[in-house]
């Protein structure tokens, strides 16, 4: 490739600024590694963005932001998606590599405008998570729960209505809003969404070079640890709709450690569990498989469906 032409890679994003930023990291990554190639965004106004009335969990929950920016890579409109890692379901489109999660920013929650131990009975809380909604429920019950969308400044105007707003830590650190925060919380006291705080990059599995190239900004560290995460996921199933959890770490130089959970809806019943292997993955899968037969989680989720 001369020097004298860069190969120019268009990368589908949404339009938010955290979005934007995160495409302009991944454009920082790639030209760091791969001097010779020039990132080109392409904005894709997607619907999830646009029907801001309407609760993530209603318009179909997991997927909702990515599936838009993956059909604009699928017809050629771009070369590459970046994504929110925890937005992606938990099975690649078949004709879609994950090329790449460069390194991870900070997995956890965070509260806006309350700590965690200024919050009880009637405080009004806002956010659109119902995994959020289900643990901080279990740990403060009575707490009135607001439906919370909208890019991050949007989300931070609304927090003035409510007594506290939470949302994910990384996302205010990213765009400058971090001394927003008026806690973090830490994975044991409230596990993340799955691959929350690392970003993903998508391609099509027709381009090996361009599967090639992103290779370069891959995290080696964070991919395994999100990948457990990721199993997790996948091994509750698509028909899964109860609030859940993980949160995978390295342990030593060989094992990694998950933690996950399921609950109900109302935060009443919230089911934990731990396990350590040398296969991430097969971590992942079996916190799945413990929570699902041994910890009465099967038993959860069939009540749930019942009730829906």
């Amino acid at each position: 490739m001369s020097s004298t032409e860069p190969r120019r890679v268009r990368a589908a994003t949404r339009g938010s600024p955290l979005a934007r930023w995160q495409t302009e990291h991944v454009a920082a990554l790639l030209s760091a590694a791969n001097a010779e190639f020039v990132v080109e965004e392409v904005v894709v106004e997607t619907t999830a963005d646009r029907r801001l009335d309407v609760p993530i969990s209603a318009m179909g929950g997991k997927g909702v932001f990515v599936k838009e920016i993956q059909a604009a890579v699928l017809d050629g409109r771009a070369d590459i998606a970046v994504h929110s890692a925890k937005d992606l379901p938990s099975v690649t489109h078949p004709d879609l590599v994950l090329a790449a999660i460069p390194r991870r920013g900070d997995p956890r929650d965070a509260l806006v405008g309350s700590t965690l131990a200024e919050l009880g009975a009637g405080k009004r809380v806002a956010t659109g998570s119902i995994r959020r909604r289900a643990q901080l429920g279990h740990l403060r019950p009575g707490i009135e729960f607001h439906e919370l969308r909208g890019n991050m400044t949007t989300r931070l105007e609304k927090s003035k209505g409510f007594d506290a707003i939470l949302v994910a830590a990384a996302a205010l650190d990213r765009i400058g809003l971090a001394d927003h925060i008026a806690e973090v919380l830490e994975p044991d006291v409230m596990l993340p969404q799955v691959g929350q705080g690392a970003l993903a990059v998508e391609c099509r599995a027709d381009d090996p070079e361009l599967v090639a190239i992103l290779s370069t900004i891959d995290h080696g560290p964070s991919r395994r640890v999100v990948e457990a995460e990721r199993a997790f996921l996948a091994e509750l199933g698509g028909d899964c709709d109860l609030p859940a959890g993980a949160h995978a770490v390295l342990v030593g130089d060989e094992a990694v450690r998950v933690d996950a959970l399921i609950a109900s809806p109302d935060g009443y019943t919230v089911l934990r569990e731990r396990v350590e292997s040398r296969d991430g993955q097969a971590a992942g899968s079996s916190a799945a498989r413990r929570l699902l037969d041994e910890r009465g989680g099967a038993a959860l989720l069939d009540e749930f469906q019942r009730g829906s």
